[in-house]
């Protein structure tokens, strides 16, 4: 019996990795196909195209195609390292631009705030009426407050990768800050392999499909087939969601769907360029550290400050 057991085991897990590999295999031609026949899923004229969309976007074939795509150019990298510091260069300025970007809503909600307070407390005005190139643009003060909130939702969704970038996160260093460099290193890379990437990639599965869920009808499920959604499509229709939590208040809350996809997204895009840059600073040694890194400084008089910390 115990023989028997022990030879399922081994074959669940040879399965495993037969499975594993096989699909690694594929995305090579999965990915070549979709590229080949852009028409199955760019043309949202076409309902089908959509579904394949939905399908393939939370899907085992997508993340493969992804991890494919990791795999090849860690091993581009690793021939030719001016490839790979040029994808940390490439993934840390996207992540500056779009947090430097999006941090403007930080004083943008700060300004709304302030007039709401004014012309609510003080003028006794009941609405904000904006008319940008003969637009006429009116909305209750309960919708302009309640719009503070998707503000916040930009700033932290969007200029994650960009704070990582500039190491403005809260870290507790009991003992990442007494180890020698190559420690930190490791560190590093185990952290954007196994805590990082596996975190983005459940965040974006859970978020995926609820932004559809919020933005079609019929509403797809992660457990159903493809071919289940494309009988779906012959009855899809457009139903973005337009409920507010108030009668007058803000009905713009699928944008809160859509930022959590871009957040997953920011954040596995960020967890490669820390992978990159810690396995090159390993390699290189501590004369590369902050090699190429870009971060925002306040002058002379910042550094000196920073100095006496």
């Amino acid at each position: 019996m115990d023989g028997s057991g022990s030879a399922g085991v081994l074959g669940a897990l040879g399965g495993g990795v037969l499975w594993f590999f096989k699909n690694l295999a594929l995305a090579f031609y999965n990915f070549g196909y979709a590229i080949a026949h852009p028409g199955l899923w760019l043309d949202w004229s076409n309902p089908q195209a959509i579904m394949r969309v939905v399908y393939y976007g939370a899907s085992t074939e997508f993340f493969f195609v992804v991890l494919a795509a990791f795999v090849v150019l860690t091993g581009l990298g690793l021939w030719r390292r001016s490839i790979m510091w040029g994808s940390v260069r490439l993934l840390e300025g996207f992540a500056n631009t779009i947090g430097r970007f999006f941090a403007w809503a930080g004083l943008l909600m700060v300004l709304q705030q302030i007039m709401i307070v004014f012309l609510q407390r003080i003028f006794r005005v009941s609405e904000i009426s904006l008319g940008p190139l003969g637009y006429a643009f009116s909305k209750d003060l309960s919708w302009w407050s309640e719009e503070l909130k998707l503000y916040n939702a930009m700033i932290v969704c969007l200029c994650i990768s960009y704070t990582f970038v500039q190491s403005g996160h809260v870290r507790v260093d009991l003992v990442y800050a007494h180890v020698s460099h190559r420690t930190k290193r490791l560190i590093d890379m185990f952290g954007a392999l196994f805590f990082m990437m596996p975190m983005a990639v459940l965040v974006w599965l859970y978020s995926w499909y609820f932004l559809w869920r919020h933005l079609i009808t019929p509403k797809p499920s992660a457990s159903e087939s493809l071919d289940r959604l494309l009988m779906k499509a012959q009855a899809l229709r457009w139903n973005v969601e337009t409920i507010g939590f108030s009668p007058n208040g803000f009905n713009g809350y699928f944008l809160f769907k859509v930022l959590l996809v871009a957040f997953a997204g920011l954040v596995f895009l960020q967890a490669i360029a820390v992978f990159y840059r810690a396995l090159l600073e390993y390699l290189e040694g501590e004369e590369s550290a902050g090699r190429f890194l870009d971060r925002d400084s306040l002058g002379p008089g910042e550094d000196a400050r920073e100095a006496t910390h």
